[in-house]
């Protein structure tokens, strides 16, 4: 009888050794090493007696298969229009964000293609019981529970759907290793065994992998560099809506964005995003200013809250959320350096209403007016919309897709909103009705707001 060999493998980054170690050398976390089996003897399946030889590049046909719609506009959005036959696309998030809601209601929909979905966490019967909750009659598809991967691809090659949804991809084993399920050699072996038989047999699966405490999705080297789609549904639990992001997109852009808001019925797509980032107080409050920000090709309207205040501490606290606190920094010493104003010994406070994130830098003329409006405890007027990047020595910068976030603010009610000088150059302003405020330093714009 031949004996098995064992290897230690990192459960964090997948590193191994011959022996168990306290500390990862690779990724430097204490305790992650865990005694796993290698087989002595590969088993042999059909699914890898695909063959191929080298094609000149110009004679390679190209398939006539149209993306598949997916009957969601968020979903097909951040995907680049809809999902690619033959393509991996992975889906993670934190527990209870609502990816399983999210797959379901996308199976239950999509009328024109069959799908399966495959639970390694739940009943069939739990399954029925969110779909009648969600209320929607999904004829085509099909509900599988199993957690073995060879189980798996048989009833797929037996029923043959379009799409194979797979709820977790951290629930599947396979019979060529001996460790638990969850495992970095599980799930290393199972992402290869779905990806020769997706490129093989053309099927598009959808894989919802569990995330860490990192909040990066469990074995994600493993995962990122053998799918063709990574996927971040994102949320928080103090709010109902949630967001999709794409951090790895080999068929579209990554700098999409689809938003959702959770309901009891499930996820309702928000055509809209200016309705859930902006607030619906009426009230002339200071500290409170509204920017024009572009998120892919999608612009919107978002709400940024300051609260500035006199410090209690030696040190000034310096608080931010949803916008990143070195660049929050860098705007205060602007504003002293080149506006006067002594924010150094005050406690700054921001938000971005909604406790969404954005990384766009045309938000810097809002966060600066904010946060003035509260140092001064000077209203800004609703109707005012701000739209500019601020560099170092004060000056506003020219900011990309400048017409977009116009007509944004046109559209939304807004009478005025100010720009970059700079921007006139290849904008024609004359068929907006806004009116447009053209600055070139931020005290031009405090001269106007703050008189």
């Amino acid at each position: 009888m031949v004996k098995n060999k064992t290897v230690f493998v990192c459960q964090n980054c997948g590193a191994q050794s011959p022996k168990w170690i306290g500390k990862c050398p690779s990724c430097q976390e204490w305790n992650t090493y865990v005694e796993e089996i290698i087989p002595s003897k590969k088993t042999v399946n059909n699914f890898n007696s695909y063959s191929s030889k080298p094609q000149l590049i110009n004679d390679i046909e190209i398939s006539d298969d149209t993306r598949i719609d997916t009957q969601n506009t968020e979903f097909n959005r951040v995907l680049g229009g809809g999902l690619v036959p033959g393509s991996l696309v992975l889906i993670g998030g934190e527990p209870g964000i609502g990816k399983s809601t999210l797959m379901l209601q996308i199976s239950l929909n999509i009328s024109n293609y069959k799908t399966l979905y495959v639970s390694g966490e739940e009943s069939q019967s739990q399954i029925r019981l969110r779909a009648d909750r969600l209320g929607i009659n999904g004829a085509n598809c099909f509900i599988l529970c199993e957690t073995s991967i060879e189980k798996v691809l048989l009833n797929v090659e037996k029923l043959a759907p379009d799409i194979i949804i797979i709820d977790s991809i951290q629930t599947l084993q396979t019979e060529r290793i001996e460790t638990s399920p969850g495992s970095i050699s599980q799930i290393r072996e199972c992402a290869n065994i779905i990806l020769r038989f997706a490129k093989q047999q053309s099927k598009t699966f959808m894989l919802i992998g569990h995330i860490n405490k990192e909040g990066s999705i469990a074995g994600p080297k493993i995962l990122e560099h053998t799918v063709d789609t990574v996927l971040q549904f994102e949320g928080d639990s103090n709010y109902m809506y949630r967001i999709l992001r794409a951090t790895k997109n080999r068929f579209g852009s990554t700098s999409e964005l689809g938003i959702y808001e959770m309901q009891h019925s499930g996820l309702r797509q928000v055509s809209n995003p200016s309705e859930l980032l902006m607030s619906q107080n009426n009230l002339n409050l200071s500290g409170s200013a509204v920017s024009s920000t572009v998120e892919g090709i999608r612009p919107f309207l978002i709400e940024i809250q300051a609260l500035v205040s006199s410090s209690v501490y030696s040190s000034p606290q310096r608080t931010s959320t949803g916008f990143d606190l070195r660049r929050l920094s860098m705007l205060l010493a602007v504003l002293e350096k080149r506006a006067g104003f002594r924010l150094s010994v005050k406690d700054v406070f921001l938000n971005i209403a909604g406790g969404i994130k954005v990384d766009d830098p045309a938000i810097d003329l809002a966060v600066v007016c904010a946060i003035l409006s509260s140092d001064q405890d000077i209203a800004i007027n609703k109707n005012i919309c701000f739209s500019g990047e601020i560099g170092l020595s004060g000056e506003i910068r020219p900011v990309n897709r400048i017409e977009q976030r116009i007509h944004e603010a046109e559209k939304l009610g807004f009478s005025q909103i100010f720009i970059p000088k700079f921007s006139k150059k290849s904008v024609d302003f004359s068929k907006f009705s806004i009116k447009i405020n053209e600055v070139s330093k931020v005290d031009e714009v405090f001269k106007i707001l703050f008189p």
